[in-house]
């Protein structure tokens, strides 16, 4: 291939819109073109790249003994009525009627396609375990698709489901994956990927696992030991921070604080530092019931652990009218005196460990001085619904954790029976009874790997592709061409080069 006759001109400026390496480099570089916002054509050189990583990925899956198959993108909305999606996934599943009227979407993952497919096809223990995979377009109606091919809302994924007699089996197989995707991410190239524990939201399922490559540009947060002993998302981390009470309780005492809403406008009217306040965070559960969250004020709450307290798949800002229905006063709000009937409290730990803390007295312009919780407010839910901090203690090791930026290049779900039992997906066992199957899923985004390796190998020129992945081997100049036979020459190396199987452009 010629680059004068390559689809695909180098462009002198950065895209208005790019904000990381990988999309300026993209577009500049004529791997890729925008269509609409989060939906781009890929140009021959980045086809090239795609496939190189579709090859790896495919030898690692069949070495897991997958079986490579390709199901529809668009599905009967029914598959997802049965498992339950249907009504619980958000705006992100696009929806539509067929001519027919009949209720279709376009798969953004496909755990009920596969399931349909499996319980048509196996039905004996003897058939167990099995692991399907495909490589194949999806779409995510993402509200803010950014960062080029990171956050899209058409992209190629390889998704992968696993089924199982038990939970066992289950477990080694998710070993067997998890191993095979380290040696993916070494073999595209990729420097700096981590394997962290995380949320398996609307997934569903006990355990998961991501793959983040560390990169500034990264929309996750994670936090690291610095002896690599403690790795986790933002949304399930912890710290190794221990609450208890060093002083003497005070008595309840009722301060006037005119004006004064905001923990920094309270502790500095108070003279006192924000671990001495109580902040009450109020939200609505999916089936509309008020929460009252209290946290010390110098924390914040962590939405997704107080949802897995709660046990509800979605949490909302509660209103004023919903806070003053409790009995609470926005700005002002309080534990004491609430009538806990009209709201679910969950206080945080580090407000059961902390004395004599400054909290709302649910009336305007007032605030407690040395509220206890166990005497001023007892017999609620107690638990770590706290964002970690960078420099909080690692809870393995005691050392500051360091919070990282990454990009999720891969995921990993132990899923249990979340869409079997649903769907009926069962088959017979040693004695002849029917049993739901135990599954697993994995996925990893092509598209974004690609990205992502650009964010960890590049120059100021452009992306330095790792020899596995890169589009030609060889890249063939002919200096003053016109001179002394060099273009025939060249010519002449790229014919033996070529027919040698060396890729050269």
């Amino acid at each position: 291939m010629r680059m004068s006759s390559m689809i695909g001109r180098r462009l002198r400026e950065d895209p208005k819109d790019a904000k990381t390496i990988s999309h300026k480099f993209l577009v500049r570089g004529g791997y890729v073109r925008p269509v609409s916002a989060g939906i781009f054509s890929l140009l021959p050189i980045a086809k090239r790249i795609i496939a190189k990583i579709e090859a790896i990925v495919r030898e690692e899956m069949n070495a897991v003994d997958g079986q490579e198959v390709l199901m529809p993108v668009v599905l009967p909305a029914e598959l997802w009525k049965e498992s339950g999606r249907f009504e619980t996934v958000g705006p992100e599943l696009l929806r539509f009627k067929d001519r027919n009227d009949k209720d279709m979407l376009l798969g953004m993952t496909h755990e009920e396609a596969i399931v349909h497919l499996v319980r048509s096809e196996v039905n004996s223990y003897k058939q167990l375990p099995v692991m399907a995979y495909q490589i194949q377009t999806k779409y995510r109606d993402e509200a803010r698709p950014r960062a080029g091919l990171i956050r899209v809302r058409e992209f190629t994924m390889k998704d992968a489901y696993s089924f199982h007699t038990s939970q066992e089996c289950l477990e080694k197989y998710y070993q067997r994956v998890h191993d095979a995707y380290v040696r993916i991410y070494a073999r595209v190239g990729l420097k700096n990927v981590v394997s962290i524990r995380a949320n398996s939201g609307m997934m569903g399922g006990s355990i998961s696992h991501e793959f983040m490559s560390v990169a500034d540009c990264g929309e996750d947060t994670i936090f690291l030991s610095p002896d690599g002993s403690y790795k986790a998302n933002r949304e399930i981390a912890v710290s190794g921070l221990k609450f208890e009470k060093t002083e003497a309780e005070l008595p309840l005492e009722k301060v006037e604080t005119p004006h004064m809403k905001t923990i920094d406008e309270v502790a500095g009217f108070l003279n006192v530092k924000p671990e001495q306040t109580g902040k009450a965070v109020f939200y609505s559960t999916a089936d509309n019931k008020l929460v009252f969250a209290m946290i010390r004020g110098d924390f914040e709450v962590n939405e997704m652990k107080l949802q897995a307290v709660l046990q509800t798949p979605s949490l909302a800002f509660a209103n004023d009218r919903q806070i003053l229905d409790a009995g609470a006063v926005p700005g002002f709000a309080s534990p004491v005196g609430i009538d806990p009937s009209k709201c679910i409290i969950v206080v945080d730990k580090s407000v059961e460990g902390t004395a004599n803390l400054v909290v709302g007295a649910n009336e305007e312009g007032y605030h407690y001085k040395n509220f206890n919780y166990g005497r001023d407010l007892a017999n609620v839910t107690v638990a770590d619904i706290a964002m970690v901090r960078d420099g909080d203690p690692c809870p393995i090791t005691g050392e500051p954790l360091l919070m990282k930026r990454g990009i999720e290049v891969g995921n990993i779900f132990q899923l249990g029976t979340k869409y079997s039992k649903p769907m009926k997906c069962e088959y017979l066992d040693e004695n002849g009874k029917s049993q739901p199957m135990i599954m697993g899923c994995y996925g990893i985004g092509i598209g974004r790997t690609m990205a992502s390796v650009i964010e960890d190998s590049h120059d100021d020129y452009g992306p330095v592709w790792p020899m596995s992945i890169a589009p030609y081997q060889i890249q063939l100049c002919a200096l003053n061409p016109d001179k002394g036979g060099a273009r025939e020459q060249a010519d002449a190396l790229y014919e033996a080069l070529t027919k040698a199987g060396v890729e050269v452009l």
